[in-house]
């Protein structure tokens, strides 16, 4: 059967309506308490209509959130890798920063603890492939000479994206433009460091550590 243009616009539309409502629905009542049911009414959209689509409320969740995270936190290449990673950052910082994206994402992270399936799922569609996009990243900027030979990308990835989650899970101000661009500042300069800590300067100017005065 060949399906009409209008018939795609309808699908598309309807499967968009269903997207949004569940992200709607799961910053107003919470991951746990939506229901597919609750997602087709609010889309205007019958249960068998999501269910073709979708195997699960699972699913809905993540590709709506999936989708939108993908948009706006691109791994551009400018040929400045620090230039990029601010951009990135602060793109997710931006998204987890509004609704209904942050609450609903706050929600599915909550829920994890209690659904292994879910959590699997959000390793497996959400997590792990932006981990190796950013990963990816980070190898090309190593190989253009921006990042050392020797430098540890898989810890520099959690370095970048762990402040981030801890503020958005424990509900902290977001990070602004200037803390993300020190943060970033940061993480590459410990990437080229050669393993020996720097001496951190000593508070209200009294001697620092190791030093006598």
């Amino acid at each position: 059967m060949i399906t009409s243009p209008s018939s795609l616009r309808r699908s598309e539309r309807s499967r968009r309506a269903t997207l949004d409502a569940a992200l709607e629905l799961c910053t107003e009542k919470g991951y746990g308490r939506v229901t597919v049911e609750a997602i087709a009414a609010r889309a205007g959209v019958s249960k068998k209509t999501i269910y073709r689509w979708w195997p699960s409320k699972v699913a809905v969740m993540l590709e709506a959130f999936a989708q939108v995270l993908v948009g706006v936190t691109p791994f551009v290449e400018t040929g400045d890798i620090a230039a990029d990673l601010r951009a990135h950052i602060n793109g997710l910082v931006r998204l987890l920063s509004t609704p209904p994206y942050g609450p609903a994402y706050s929600g599915i992270l909550s829920e994890m603890h209690h659904d292994d399936a879910l959590a699997l799922a959000v390793r497996e569609q959400l997590v792990d492939p932006r981990f190796e996009a950013a990963l990816g990243r980070l190898r090309r900027a190593q190989e253009q000479g921006q990042i050392p030979a020797g430098a540890d990308l898989p810890l520099a990835v959690e370095l970048l994206y762990g402040p981030v989650y801890y503020r958005h899970v424990l509900r902290k101000p977001a990070q602004d433009e200037a803390t993300v661009a020190t943060m970033v500042h940061h993480v590459l300069r410990s990437l080229a460091a050669d393993g020996t800590p720097e001496e951190a300067p000593a508070p209200d100017g009294a001697p620092a550590p190791g030093r006598v005065s």
